[in-house]
C-alpha cells in the first residue's frame, strides 16, 4: 500500500471510523459484516482535512491514472468532498475546478442545476464516498451528460469488493463494464485485510477473510 493509504486507514481506526465487532454489523443489504466504515464521521475539520487530502493522494497517483478537468460532487454527501478535495489538490500544487448539482432546479438567478465550474466540454471526475447499488452515480452520469461534460472516472473512499444481491459482481464492476470508465477507490477490502493483519488480533483477520470468502467478488 502506499503511505496515504496507511495513514487514511490508521485515521479511519482511531477515529472509530472503520469499526471491527465480533458479532457484526448488520448492513443494509441484510449481510452481517464483520466490518464497517462510516464516512460520515469525517466531522470535523481536522478529519475532513485528512479524508481530503487522501482522495488528493489517490487522484495524483499514477496507478490510478485519472485525467480531468472537473471534479464533481453529487449532491448532497459529494458536495463537502469536491470542495475540500480540490482544496487539497491544491495544496498538492495541482489546481482544478470543482462542481456539483442541486437536488432542486433553481428557476430564479443564474438558474440551472449546476453550482461551480461549468461541466461542458470539459473531463469529469465523480467524487463519493461509497457505491452501494450504483443508483446515485448513475443519477450524476446523466446529469453530467445533460451538462455537456465528458465522464472520465470515479473515486470512492472504499471498495467493499463485495458481491451485490443481484449478481456475482460488484457494484464497482458493474458500473465499470456499463460506463466503460475508469473506477477507483482509495481502500479496498484487501487493503483492510492487509492493515488489519499488522495492527489487530487474528481473530478479527480470519472473521474478514470468512466474509470476503462468502460475498466477496470473485477473481
Amino acid at each position: 500500500m502506499r503511505p496515504y493509504q496507511l495513514d487514511f486507514l490508521q485515521v479511519s481506526l482511531d477515529n472509530d471510523i472503520l469499526k471491527f465487532r465480533n458479532e457484526g454489523f448488520v448492513l443494509k443489504s441484510g449481510r452481517l459484516s464483520p466490518y464497517f466504515f462510516n464516512a460520515g464521521l469525517f466531522n470535523t475539520g481536522r478529519l475532513l482535512s485528512q479524508l481530503s487530502t487522501a482522495y488528493a493522494h489517490a487522484i495524483l497517483d499514477p496507478a490510478n491514472a485519472f485525467d480531468f478537468d472537473v471534479l464533481f460532487g453529487p449532491a448532497y454527501k459529494g458536495i463537502p468532498l469536491a470542495v475540500a478535495t480540490v482544496q487539497a489538490l491544491a495544496t498538492l500544487g495541482t489546481d482544478k475546478e470543482y462542481s456539483f448539482n442541486r437536488k432542486e432546479i433553481k428557476d430564479h438567478g443564474e438558474g440551472g442545476s449546476i453550482v461551480g465550474a461549468s461541466l461542458k466540454g470539459k473531463k469529469v471526475v465523480i467524487i463519493d464516498d461509497v457505491i452501494t447499488s450504483g443508483k446515485a452515480i448513475r443519477e450524476a452520469v446523466e446529469i453530467i451528460r445533460l451538462e455537456g461534460g465528458v465522464l472520465t472516472g470515479i473515486l470512492v473512499a472504499v471498495d467493499r469488493q463485495e458481491q451485490t444481491l443481484e449478481s456475482t459482481t460488484s457494484a464497482i464492476e458493474s458500473l465499470k463494464d456499463e460506463l466503460n470508465i475508469n473506477v477507483q477507490a482509495i481502500i479496498t477490502l484487501q487493503d483492510i485485510i492487509e492493515f488489519t493483519r499488522k495492527t489487530l488480533g487474528k481473530e478479527t483477520v480470519q472473521q474478514l477473510e470468512a466474509y470476503r470468502k462468502q460475498y466477496g467478488v470473485k477473481g
